[in-house]
């Protein structure tokens, strides 16, 4: 049986940047941290990689984690700064907001790209920003309830 959904996960060249950015700018908390060392066949055995080693990090936000990667080994594919949301893979994630506006000004001045200032939509106003590795994340806020 299926419960819900736990979490989702990124993987990062850099997760001291990631926390600073995602603890800093965006408020999410440390829920916990752990590594391994190259030779886990355990580790190897769930990720599908040979010889991996990794930092990481799990970010509590509400009720949602968002578990990040830094692997050492093996090296990772370059991947641009601003792969477009129809390339396949996971395209965005979505912060629910209070008074986007605010936090669209707040975020730009931490450094945030946007796409564009916040757009009204049926129930509320969204957008989209890239975090410091080029990774989409959605603002969006709800002024109407169904």
């Amino acid at each position: 049986m299926l419960i819900g959904f736990h979490h989702a996960a990124i993987s990062t060249p850099d997760l001291d940047r990631f926390l600073d950015f995602y603890c800093g700018a965006l408020g999410c908390e440390v829920a916990w941290t752990f590594d391994w060392d190259t030779g886990s066949d355990e580790a190897d055995s769930v990720t599908g990689l040979q010889n991996s080693a990794a930092r990481a990090a799990m970010l509590k936000l509400g009720d949602s984690f968002l578990e990040v990667f830094e692997f050492s080994s093996p090296a990772a594919t370059p991947q641009s700064t601003d792969r477009p949301v129809n390339d396949h893979g996971i395209t965005h994630v979505c912060l629910q907001v209070q008074d986007i506006h605010t936090e669209y000004e707040r975020l730009q001045q931490a450094g945030m790209r946007f796409h564009c200032p916040p757009q009204a939509q049926d129930t509320g106003f969204v957008t989209y920003g890239r975090d410091p590795d080029g990774n989409v994340v959605e603002l969006l806020e709800f002024t109407q309830q169904d």
